[in-house]
């Protein structure tokens, strides 16, 4: 189980090796070209604007798949050595706004084509109560790209910028070289249980059905539950997002930073991210992860406040670290309680897709909103904007703990 555990963290990590570095980067390439923040943080939006369409598809696709690799990793070794070429390239487009527009848009499409998939590992290979811990070493591993890409923007971004880009691509090539020679789903107790489903009986049928069916179920139900979920997913990825794609040019604007050191205010914080997350599993597991995500978010929130009352680099700095602890709780435990809500393992895939496009619905709408606001009340005040977006999570959240008292327990 820890193999699998650490290879399912791997998946991961190859991944967010370079979106990371995407979100810290590619925004001031951008800001070469335009001056309005909203406008800069619709663009970075653009890649959970296209998650929202094709990672539930992908997902459910991936759901349907049958092959002696499995239903997962046939996707990734394509996807994954595509993608980090793409990204090697982003750099070299910066001169031309159109051209880098374009790269963007062709790196998001295909970047998004894998995401869900390699999330959907954890519940195909972990039991549903050892997934806390399980998404939890996925969420560390997520964590370490953010400290990776804060070292390469301090060391070469100033100096290398395309050397800089270079080296993400290249840690997701080795790891996807790694996952390739090692994983084989097929040997997952999902994937079996589904091959078991679909030769006994007719209901696996109906439980393979469209992504559009599965929405339209959860909408309707009586039990708000997943709903809920959903929603409280779309609030906190906006404030994530946020936090995440517009920390440089805050760092550039309203701390005198430099690119490269405004780049890397993040590292501590990926640092903090890497000692909360297995705590903020445990913790769950013990008290609930509803109250657990709950109390979470509200650290998040106060920490964004701090940082506002102490804007200086050390003071945003301690603030990052506050938030990310406080944010592990939701990050590691919201794609729990909605993979243990799936009516069945058939359906793994498509669960984790509909958690990425409520994750990526929240990192396309938070960076164009808390930009707008920005435009309207200047950098200063960034982190507060952040702050107001999670409160309206907290209470979504709060509602659902109120729905579950009236049935079962989630999580």
């Amino acid at each position: 189980m820890r193999r699998i555990t650490f290879l399912a963290a791997l998946a991961v990590f190859a991944q967010e090796s370079t979106w990371n570095f995407y979100e810290s980067q590619v925004p001031p390439l951008l800001r070469e070209h335009i001056t309005s923040a909203a406008v800069v943080g619709m663009l970075m939006g653009m890649d959970n604007l296209l998650g929202i369409f094709v990672q539930p598809w992908i997902g459910n696709r991936s759901d349907r798949t049958r092959t002696s690799w499995g239903r997962r990793m046939p996707y990734l070794v394509v996807g994954m050595p595509v993608a980090a070429l793409l990204f090697a390239v982003l750099p070299h487009t910066a001169a031309s706004l159109p051209l880098l527009v374009v790269l963007m848009f062709t790196y998001a499409l295909v970047a998004n084509a894998f995401k869900p998939i390699a999330e959907a590992l954890v519940p195909d290979f972990l039991p549903p109560e050892r997934r806390s811990r399980g998404n939890a070493a996925v969420k560390i591993a997520s964590s370490l790209t953010v400290v990776v890409g804060a070292l390469i923007s301090i060391v070469l971004v100033d100096d290398h910028p395309n050397i800089a880009f270079a080296i993400p691509a290249a840690i997701m090539l080795v790891c996807i070289a790694v996952l390739a020679a090692t994983v084989r789903d097929s040997r997952s107790p999902a994937y079996r249980a589904v091959v078991k489903e679909n030769e006994t009986g007719p209901e696996a049928g109906r439980r393979g059905r469209r992504v559009r069916d599965m929405l339209l179920e959860i909408v309707t139900d009586t039990d708000r539950s997943r709903l809920l979920l959903l929603v409280a997913i779309v609030l906190f990825g906006s404030a994530w997002a946020a936090s995440r794609s517009l920390m440089t040019p805050f760092g550039m604007e309203a701390l005198d930073m430099t690119r490269g050191d405004a780049g890397g205010l993040t590292l501590p914080s990926g640092l903090a991210f890497i000692v909360a997350a297995y705590p903020a599993a445990v913790l769950a597991e013990r008290y609930g992860r509803l109250r657990v995500i709950t109390a979470g978010m509200a650290v998040f929130a106060a920490a964004m406040v701090l940082g506002t009352l102490v804007q200086t680099p050390a003071g945003v700095t301690v603030a990052l670290c506050l938030a990310a602890a406080g944010a592990s709780s939701f990050l590691v435990n919201a794609a729990v309680v909605l993979w243990n809500l799936a009516p069945s393992a058939q359906v793994f895939g498509t669960y984790a897709g509909m958690y990425s496009i409520s994750w990526a619905g929240g990192g396309f709408l938070g960076p164009a909103l808390v930009g707008g606001m920005v435009d309207g009340t200047g950098w200063t005040l960034m982190l507060v904007d952040i702050a107001l977006i999670t409160a309206v999570a907290i209470a979504v959240v709060a509602r659902i703990g109120t729905v579950q008292r009236r049935t079962a327990p989630v999580g």
